[in-house]
């Protein structure tokens, strides 16, 4: 999601107060015209579940309507969909009957409150992290829901993807992809409206903190990586994603896409 697309309210996406930025903005809508950036998202994901060989309870924070939730629902006997948004979790309630799935209205701060320590097999965190202000406290509520060698899918925004590296080359500024601060994507003056966070992530950065806390790293995957308007109407979809399946896994190393996807497994 682009800065454009953020709503302008005085909350976090993810905050104590129960706030919902997503109860103001029609988010379904956005996902119109991005079929691809959402299949690419759901190669990665069932890529990561075959290196998983059991899963009893996923949880998926900040799952909204249950985009992503039809990629691994077959895997798992129970099924947690947690959300700050009212309005987007009515959504997933209406889509999906199943009587495994639970819904849980909760910010990412409260959910220890909720779900018993220990005691998740997967936890699915997608479209999200950009939205948090203090990661170190996310993956560490993660490290403590998930059981001992749990995994943890991980989606964050690309600070250092192919475009953005190019454009700062461009502007001379030669030592950007060692520079491993977050960057705010936020105008300016969005920041001082105090709108939700937009961060992109070093990936560097987010695979050390991971290893801080913990977490052994199984796989990354490149994602979206061919994400341009203009090669989309050029080229039909079904042809992006086989090369977009086939390209996750090598360009992964070059960390080349908007979206890095990581497995990783909670060895605490």
């Amino acid at each position: 999601m682009t800065p454009q697309f953020i709503p302008c309210i005085l909350s976090t996406l993810i905050t104590k107060d129960m706030v919902a930025a997503y109860d103001t903005y029609d988010y379904p809508s956005y996902w119109d015209g991005r079929e691809y950036e959402h299949e690419a998202e759901i190669i990665a994901i069932e890529s990561f579940l075959k290196n998983i060989p059991k899963i009893k309870t996923t949880l998926e924070i900040g799952a909204g309507y249950g985009r992503l939730t039809p990629s691994y629902l077959f895997r798992s006997s129970k099924v947690v969909l947690a959300d700050p948004s009212a309005k987007l979790l009515k959504i997933a309630r209406d889509n999906f009957k199943e009587k495994n799935i639970e819904f849980i209205q909760s910010s990412i701060e409260n959910l220890p409150n909720k779900i018993r320590r220990n005691s998740v097999d997967l936890i699915v965190l997608v479209r999200v992290l950009h939205h948090i202000r203090d990661i170190n406290d996310a993956f560490q509520i993660v490290s403590r829901l998930l059981k001992k060698n749990g995994y943890f899918i991980l989606e964050f925004a690309n600070k250092s993807h192919i475009k953005a590296t190019a454009r700062e080359f461009l502007k001379g500024n030669f030592t950007y992809p060692l520079e491993i601060f977050p960057k705010d994507k936020r105008s300016s003056i969005n920041k001082n409206k105090k709108t939700i966070p937009f961060v992109n992530y070093h990936p560097d950065q987010i695979i050390e903190k991971l290893a801080s806390l913990g977490f052994e790293i199984i796989e990354i995957r490149s994602v979206s990586n061919i994400r341009s308007p203009l090669v989309k109407s050029l080229i039909p979809r079904e042809a992006l994603l086989f090369i977009e399946k086939y390209s996750q896994n090598i360009l992964s190393h070059l960390k080349f896409g908007p979206s890095i996807f990581i497995l990783a497994n909670n060895t605490r």
